[in-house]
């Protein structure tokens, strides 16, 4: 059979259907799925995303069948409207839209009212009995079609509309009459012709073919690009072309445009959420020219405004849009964004789509849903993006802190951020990498602005609605913004931002509440978030699926405790460096290094072992029971001698001995590559006192526990870094024998294990022998990424940004585990470990534990458990969950 280019719906059918997302995109799919359900949707059709990728494959050329394809779908939608495309009487007047199968907001442009012409305006003007809104609909076409396809800036046409109302003496656009229209547009053209060389094109099938060779030409774009690479959508998927019969909001008082969220899309309420106006353009309401009124008259209380809601001014047109909430909430089983156009008091639906939400909103929708029967529990537990989770564990404003709030806008997407404000996008990202915490303030935000967005604590903008540019992507980025703060005065060549007599210029510091909407002066400080029962709830459910165990990374009892409350499991690494910088101690420690014999060191040891065991004795505490891993010492002693003049000398006063020998010291210790130098295991075998102080201190504290509250504490004992089977042999002996003497001094019987990190891949590829001894193995991820791509994690960020614009590596390898190089490492030596031992435990404990990516991994190679860090801790356990359910669920 022939491949068909063009689907087409409309009258109650269609011939696409919501699972062909990858075929007709998203937007596509789901106008073919609602026309299908009987729901009021404008006819029209759909060219497939197989034609954009014939069309890149092809030097920018179309498949020769479509023309025709495009002419047969055209003519059903005149039958079914009852009009012609191009007809001088009566036209039929398009929209063409772009539609790829992952969610793009504002990513692709949208042409409106096409097939207008010098002509059809006169026939609009006819059939809709009203010459002010043909002309004014011609205008806004010439805008439209000029900016997306052929490139003539959005500002020339603005400035020549202000020209046009000072002349006028008026302020509003609706202040101007038909004539007035008619006069913008011969300046329009004028202006086309003067940027392009070429008079407005006016023949209607030539609009339609530029409008959709821009919509292809745009996939290709800048902004498309960049967001592409923000949310790793393959360049390959492509983008539709959605064209479809225009309905008009804007022919009057009974005419009206929205968009609604069939669930409060912020808090996940289940409670009607959207905003409409009254006489105006689908794009008035999501581009955030003007402000919108509320649908309902609950939700205009709740935000206290004067304007009408829908409920009042439309009711039988409301009736039948929550109708349609509920058809659509049904049939898809989720949340739906949707948009909807009244003409003349007739309902159209122009989109539905799961609507993006924040991650309390998802937990709570998933929850509800799960109790009205709509989903069953895994359903919940694989819809929730686990890093989204992030977003709840972030801190909110202490109620208790003073704040001076300057004004108040609409809470766009909720969390604190306070940070230094800029006015640009490009400004906004370059102080984030020199470190600074920044806040983007714009009169409103356009895709070119993702770049800032994303690079910003958090978003502010003076005009736009709750589903505004700036509110939608914020939300999927789980930044805070406050969106349409009408007070606020933005002058962004100034640098200034005012509000009734305060100023605030460029790098002076604002906090923004983005679940109140308010905006404070200075930093305010915030405080740690408490979980729902929405939260706990879908982690119970999360816990009953998952395979994997899941641990964190601690060695303060503040964050062993955090994580407990988070649910973890035990503790998967406890880096014992970390215990040596505490306060007296380091001192300690630098007369240990700076001893010259044996014995010196053994007497500053004897100093840090009190200290180095109350700290296991509190982690011990915590942890009641579970599993707590203690890695050796792994840093080369270098790191704990002082850098600066001032320091060392600070240094040799507390030790009692001249500069000169800590110079000489830190000088005889430098290494030309300290990570591959002498650490872990090579420090146990040069200075085995160290390990042995450090051994002691772990079975004392487990026989003082275990004498305190009767209760078995089994330590695991980590020697980092091994290469050879011998290595461990020696530091094991060591171990065993300490255990053997704290045992008889205490009469405390003393169970524990002995395993090492494999960080190296030579270790890797000798686990069978290594296994003979270790009785677990703990993959450090971090170094062992480093040492099987021979790239130093601190030195390369400079480079790898470059390496991934060239598609070298589609992630950073440091974020999200190389499943293939290291992942395979991973695999053999997990495999030839467990066939020299059944038992051997297997963990991961690199910053890889608590990415999603790499926990799904994690638990296809077999792995026992994964660790991370405290806050990652729910990220890690509802990723364990997806994975034994195999896979997340792409909701977009």
């Amino acid at each position: 059979m022939a491949q068909k280019w063009v689907y087409s719906f409309g009258n109650g059918k269609a011939e696409g259907r919501a699972e062909m997302r990858n075929l007709l995109g998203g937007k596509g799919a789901n106008l073919a799925e609602m026309s299908s359900l009987g729901l009021p949707v404008p006819p029209g059709f759909t060219v497939t995303t197989e034609v954009c990728t014939y069309y890149y494959a092809n030097k920018e050329s179309y498949p020769p069948e479509l023309k025709d394809e495009v002419e047969k779908a055209l003519a059903g939608v005149e039958k079914i409207v009852g009009a012609s495309f191009g007809d001088a009487n009566n036209p039929l007047l398009v929209s063409v839209r772009s539609g790829a199968r992952a969610s793009m907001p504002g990513m692709m442009d949208t042409v409106l009212n096409l097939g207008l012409n010098d002509r059809t305006v006169l026939g609009l003007a006819k059939s809709s009995g009203d010459d002010r809104f043909a002309w004014d609909s011609y205008r806004r076409f010439i805008q439209m079609y000029s900016n997306v396809v052929l490139d003539v800036g959005h500002h020339y046409f603005e400035e020549a509309l202000e020209l046009k109302k000072e002349d006028l003496g008026v302020h509003m656009d609706t202040d101007l009459k038909a004539d007035d229209w008619k006069s913008v547009v011969a300046e329009y053209k004028k202006i086309v012709e003067k940027r392009t060389g070429k008079a407005f094109p006016q023949e209607p099938r030539e609009q339609l073919w530029g409008a959709i060779g821009a919509v292809f030409g745009s996939w290709m774009n800048q902004r498309a690009i960049t967001y592409r690479r923000l949310h790793s959508i393959p360049e390959s998927w492509g983008t539709a072309v959605n064209v479809q019969a225009m309905v008009f909001g804007n022919m009057g008082d009974d005419c009206a445009t929205g968009v609604a969220f069939t669930r409060d899309p912020s808090t996940g309420t289940n409670l009607f959420y959207g905003e409409y106006l009254v006489n105006a353009q689908g794009e008035d309401v999501v581009a955030g020219i003007r402000t919108p009124q509320h649908l309902t008259i609950e939700g205009k209380k709740a935000q206290k405004s004067d304007a009408p809601a829908m409920e009042e001014v439309m009711p039988e047109v409301f009736k039948q849009l929550a109708k349609v909430r509920e058809t659509l909430e049904k049939h898809y089983h989720d949340m739906q964004d949707i948009e909807f156009t009244v003409q003349r008091g007739k309902l159209y639906m122009l989109q539905t789509r799961n609507g993006k939400r924040t991650a309390k909103a998802a937990l709570k929708i998933a929850v509800d849903m799960v109790h009205e029967g709509l989903i069953d529990k895994k359903e919940a537990v694989a819809r929730i993006v686990p890093s989204s989770l992030d977003q709840l564990l972030h801190p909110t404003l202490d109620p208790k802190a003073p704040r001076k709030v300057i004004a108040k806008g609409l809470p766009a997407s909720p969390g604190a951020a306070s940070g230094k404000v800029v006015f640009t996008a490009d400004e906004a990202e370059k102080q984030a990498r020199a470190g600074e915490k920044v806040i983007l303030v714009r009169r409103e935000t356009s895709p070119e602005d993702i770049g800032g967005m994303h690079a910003a604590e958090g978003i502010l903008t003076s005009t736009g609605g709750m589903t505004s540019h700036a509110a939608v992507v914020a939300r999927g980025m789980g930044k805070p913004c406050v969106a349409g703060a009408g007070d606020v005065r933005i002058d962004a060549n100034a640098g200034t931002l005012t509000v009734r007599g305060v100023t605030v210029k460029t790098g002076e510091q604002i906090t923004l509440d983005g679940g109140t909407g308010e905006i404070m002066l200075g930093v305010v400080p915030t405080v740690q978030p408490e979980l729902s029962g929405d939260f706990a709830e879908l982690m119970t459910w999360a816990d009953e699926v998952r395979k994997l165990g899941i641990r964190t990374n601690a060695e303060t009892p503040a964050d062993a405790a955090q994580a407990r409350k988070f649910g973890a499991e035990g503790i998967g690494l406890c880096r014992t460096e970390h215990m040596f910088f505490e306060g007296d101690r380091i001192v300690a420690v630098r007369q240990m290094i700076l001893a010259d014999d044996e014995k010196s060191r053994r007497a500053a040891l004897a100093k840090i072992q009190p200290m180095q065991r109350q700290d296991f004795v509190e982690l011990f505490e915590i942890m009641a029971g579970l599993p707590v891993t203690i890695r050796l010492l792994d840093p080369p002693l270098h790191e704990f001698l002082p850098k600066t003049a001032e320091d060392m000398e600070e240094v040799a006063k507390d030790l009692g001995v001249a500069v000169k020998e800590i110079e000489a010291r830190a000088h005889k210790l430098h290494e030309f590559n300290p990570m591959l130098g002498h650490r872990g295991v090579r420090l146990g075998i040069s200075f085995p006192e160290i390990y042995e102080m450090q051994a002691r201190a772990i079975f004392e504290a487990v026989a003082e526990v275990q004498k305190k509250h009767g209760k078995t504490v089994i330590p695991e004992i980590m020697i980092p870094l091994v290469a050879t089977k011998k290595e461990l042999d020696l530091m094991k002996a060591v171990v065993d024998q300490v255990a053997a003497e704290v045992s008889h001094a205490s009469g405390e019987k003393l169970e524990y294990m002995v395993g090492t990190m494999i960080e190296l891949p030579r270790a890797a590829l000798r686990a069978a022998e290594i296994a003979e001894t270790a009785e677990f193995f703990s993959f450090g991820t971090n170094d062992l990424t480093q040492t099987t791509f021979g790239l130093s994690r601190d030195d390369s960020a400079s480079f790898l940004e470059k390496y991934q614009q060239r598609g070298i590596f589609d992630h950073d390898p440091f974020a999200s585990l190389d499943t293939e190089g290291v992942g395979e490492l991973i695999e053999i030596a997990a495999e030839r470990g467990r066939k020299t031992r059944k038992a051997l435990k297997l963990g991961i404990c690199g910053e890889h534990g608590g990415d999603p990516a790499s926990v799904f991994f994690c638990h296809k190679a077999g792995l026992d458990y994964v660790s991370c860090s405290p806050y990652r801790v729910p990220i890690a356990r509802l990723a364990a969950a997806q994975a034994a359910l195999g896979g997340p669920l792409k909701t977009e």
